[in-house]
């Protein structure tokens, strides 16, 4: 079995999906996380590529993430949404966005600090 390059997150409110991929993009794992568990599983990882969705609290996650070690990437969801293979779901969502960021052509999106993020969304 590879070692994991790349791990796609989709973002829930309690309940989120991991999907692990070499660099092949062979599967290593796939996974449901509680909210809680999130920081513990990629203490654990080693050091690789976390993609994920570009939303409101993705920023929060990538600088948590990135912490850790990890080089954290976000997709717009425009660009995520053509590696959805079946129905739309969590895990079908953490497969595309682990997909989507093994492309060589694929633009992120740079996370927000804490400060841009709080001028930006209050009003």
């Amino acid at each position: 079995m590879g070692e994991v390059s790349t791990i796609g997150v989709d973002l829930a409110k309690s309940v989120f999906q991991v999907h692990g991929a070499d660099a092949s993009g062979t599967v290593l794992f796939r996974r449901k996380l509680r909210r809680h568990q999130v920081l513990t599983f990629f203490a654990a990882q080693r050091p690789c590529t976390v993609a994920m969705e570009a939303c409101a609290s993705s920023h929060h996650w990538a600088r948590e993430i990135g912490r850790l070690g990890h080089a954290v990437r976000l997709i717009p969801p425009a660009y995520v949404k053509p590696f959805v293979k079946r129905q739309k779901n969590d895990a079908a969502d953490a497969e595309a966005i682990c997909e989507a960021a093994q492309r060589p052509t694929m633009r992120f999106v740079a996370p927000k600090s804490e400060q841009t993020q709080a001028a930006v969304t209050s009003w």
